[in-house]
């Protein structure tokens, strides 16, 4: 496989479309059998990286991205293992995302995938945000990035963008988005800001501003809940920190939009709030 893909790379445009028109549907079966790879450079460097520069220049064709897409969403790709732990399923998991995300993109153009099939994506997709537990960034050298949640806003983010995006799925992404908080680490690799390209999105689509301070202010709240059953635990105290992580990193989010400006002072009362806790 490494070679196939070597060999791919290496190729012009012209050649890759001869080449990929010619075996299509046995080249994008062998790529899903690698897609979670556990070794980091046949997984990230060659694989994805031909899928996405494949993606980009159209060579695939739209039934072959419609059928992928469908075999994404699957149990054995989208929630492979996704009760197990801390265990190399997640490069799976986390890749099948991403490659989601770009198919996404693509069809925000040319618009050949199924409103049903859509709604079926949307819908798995908002699911996976909310159940994935594997939340490690950098593995190792010979492993490379998980980086799960990270690449579930992203898709998150494709989704709400997507010209079929509908407002019913927010509730969804925005609880996945609060529970995120909640999965018992302290995110080290930026992921606060990818996070914070979700409500970004929403207010791009004019998302209803009065239910973003609400969300804001449960989430806030599930934390107050928390220290008054519990105390001062350390569960607590992660998800404090990711939480006012996330805040203020959302703060500087609308104020750069320079829309929902109430949105932004509510997020700022209580960023102020709890940094005095």
């Amino acid at each position: 496989m490494i070679q196939e893909l070597q060999q791919i790379l290496a190729m012009n445009e012209g050649e890759r479309h001869t080449y990929v028109g010619q075996h299509e549907v046995p080249l994008l079966q062998r790529m899903l059998q690698h897609i979670g790879d556990p070794n980091s450079k046949l997984r990230d460097q060659l694989n994805y990286r031909v899928f996405i520069e494949l993606l980009a220049s159209n060579t695939f064709s739209q039934e072959g991205l419609k059928t992928v897409s469908e075999a994404l969403i699957s149990d054995d790709l989208l929630f492979l293992n996704i009760s197990g732990g801390q265990t190399d399923s997640v490069f799976t998991r986390t890749f099948t995302t991403l490659w989601l995300t770009g198919i996404l993109h693509v069809d925000a153009r040319l618009r050949f995938i199924e409103e049903d099939k859509l709604t079926e994506i949307f819908t798995r997709s908002s699911r996976y945000f909310l159940q994935e537990n594997d939340v490690r960034g950098f593995v190792d050298e010979a492993r490379g990035w998980a980086h799960s949640m990270a690449h579930g806003a992203d898709l998150m983010e494709a989704i709400i963008r997507h010209p079929k995006f509908d407002f019913r799925f927010a509730p969804f992404i925005l609880q996945g988005l609060k529970e995120a908080f909640w999965k018992g680490s302290v995110y080290i690799d930026d992921e606060e800001e990818r996070f914070a390209k979700i409500i970004d999105a929403l207010i791009s689509v004019e998302f209803n501003e009065e239910v973003l301070i609400e969300w804001v202010e449960q989430t806030f709240d599930k934390l107050e809940a928390y220290l008054y059953q519990e105390g001062y635990t350390p569960a607590w105290f992660k998800a404090r920190t990711n939480t006012l992580h996330f805040m203020k990193t959302l703060y500087f989010t609308v104020k750069f939009r320079n829309k929902y400006d109430k949105l932004r002072g509510v997020t700022s009362i209580f960023i102020q709030k709890w940094m005095k806790m």
